[in-house]
């Protein structure tokens, strides 16, 4: 009968230990579909599912190759245990750029309409608060992220007055169509730019005056040595405007970090 009761005892201390180890991580990408003005878009909802406990929401917008496997990868990377991404088809479902010249073309119209840019951008931010009914985001911590091309579609999240606390542009297109939006910017703007970047770095005059006149709270960082594409790890070329540079994606990162949690502490 005692050894019964110990090997008892056994079993329910085992079970007690495996009810106290955490949830083991998985990450989730969950395909989100919405149609447009006769465009569908196909979008992905990227997060750690072993916990439920609410989290910030982010809009996350891709550089100008769009929703690809790297893209999704560096969404789960980005969201961790931390928040919940809405990886954001700008373009629509049946645009994904293969070379640079499609990516060229892709964006095309959406640079030359940043009307539509707003207001894509804009429904997109709909359709991650749609989303908390099924998963763990709180909707009263919200921003938006956004790489390259990315960077100038949550910039103009911003400056269409969006209802988020904070967008982050990391070496985005900083120049507007209309630098009189500035005036309706809510959240707080994190833009950081690689100082050797030929193709931003020209615009970030008119960029400082644009936020100077903002109400907005913001901030510009120029990270040494870095060109275009810092945070890019599939930029692999030698030289040229477009490169991965481990040193400024980490300092870059951690920047984004500090300013999302500060930006929701204060919330």
């Amino acid at each position: 009968m005692r050894l019964i009761h110990r090997f008892l005892f056994a079993l329910m201390a085992l079970a007690a230990a495996a009810m106290a180890q955490p949830a083991l991580a998985k990450m989730v990408a969950k395909p989100v579909d919405w149609t447009l003005d006769g465009t569908a878009f196909h979008s992905y909802l990227v997060y750690d599912d072993a916990g439920s406990a609410r989290r910030p929401g982010l809009v996350m917008v891709p550089n100008w190759y769009g929703v690809t496997d790297i893209a999704i990868k560096k969404a789960e990377m980005i969201a961790g245990g931390d928040y919940v991404i809405l990886l954001t088809d700008m373009y629509g479902a049946s645009v994904r750029p293969k070379n640079d010249d499609e990516a060229q073309a892709a964006i095309a119209p959406l640079t030359k309409d940043r009307a539509l840019m707003r207001k894509r951008i804009n429904y997109a931010l709909d359709q991650l608060k749609a989303q908390a009914s099924g998963a763990p985001i709180d909707t009263a911590r919200l921003a938006a992220i956004g790489f390259c091309f990315g960077g100038a579609s949550v910039l103009d999240l911003a400056r269409s007055g969006a209802d988020v606390k904070a967008v982050v542009a990391f070496h985005g297109v900083l120049a507007t169509d209309d630098t009189a939006l500035a005036k309706n910017i809510k959240a707080r703007v994190l833009a950081m730019n690689g100082a050797d970047d030929v193709g931003t770095m020209p615009q970030a005059p008119a960029f400082l005056d644009e936020m100077k006149s903002s109400p907005a709270d913001w901030r510009f960082a120029v990270i040494g040595h870095a060109v275009h594409c810092f945070t890019e790890t599939e930029a692999t070329a030698a030289t040229g405007n477009c490169r991965y540079d481990a040193k400024a994606a980490k300092e870059s990162y951690a920047m984004m970090h500090a300013w999302l949690a500060e930006t929701f502490a204060k919330s």
